[in-house]
């Protein structure tokens, strides 16, 4: 496998938060009068989609302006509860970013809520791996958009994209970049470019 830059996804990849996030989500949706409930395997299967789609299909009676108002308020909770408790980072990811980031330059592109990549490096400890980073929050575009964005501002001609997910793949399909499914997170990918099992599974593919 020849790259010249490797961009991960955030959750199912790096790090899995859906336990923190369910007793945030929870709470928030308590606290602001809805019944409604969530569990972390329920959001595993959401993660990846924008925060506007997570919100509908968690509030599917709500009103759009009702939606729109819970949101910060969703993100406020969340942000709280990840702070005083990160999320589990995936066993060996650190000692793969040792490696790889002597050789190659690393990068994360998401579809998750302005900040919450920061917050994410900042628990882990993990900025000092990583060039740049882009997601949905920060501009209001789409994953593919954005790994194209930050694969022109970094002058990255063969990227490769990590993650965990179909909708990862369909991302990188639009984008024109290979995809390593990583088979540890949460979901499924019908045809990666790649599969690895574990992060380590990464540093032993890049040798062949």
């Amino acid at each position: 496998m020849l790259t010249d830059g490797i961009i991960f996804d955030v959750d199912g990849t790096i790090w899995n938060s859906t336990p923190i996030v369910e007793d945030a989500w929870n709470q928030a949706l308590s606290d602001n009068g809805y019944s409604e409930r969530v569990t972390a395997k329920r959001l595993q299967g959401l993660f990846g989609l924008p925060m506007d789609v997570i919100i509908r299909d968690i509030l599917p009676d709500a009103t759009e302006e009702e939606r729109i108002a819970f949101a910060p308020k969703c993100f406020k909770y969340e942000h709280e509860f990840l702070e005083r408790k990160g999320g589990i980072v995936y066993d060996g990811f650190e000692d793969m970013l040792k490696i790889l980031s002597e050789k190659y330059p690393l990068y994360i592109v998401s579809n998750c809520q302005a900040g919450y990549i920061e917050l994410m490096l900042t628990k882990t400890d993990f900025g000092k791996y990583f060039k740049d980073h882009l997601c949905f929050g920060d501009n209001d575009k789409l994953k593919a958009e954005n790994i194209r964005i930050v694969c022109e501002r970094n002058h990255i001609e063969n990227p490769i994209y990590v993650g965990d997910t179909q909708m990862d793949a369909n991302a990188c399909i639009e984008a024109g970049v290979p995809i390593v499914y990583a088979s540890y997170g949460f979901g499924t990918v019908e045809s990666p470019d790649y599969v690895i099992d574990s992060p380590m599974g990464l540093v032993d593919a890049l040798k062949d």
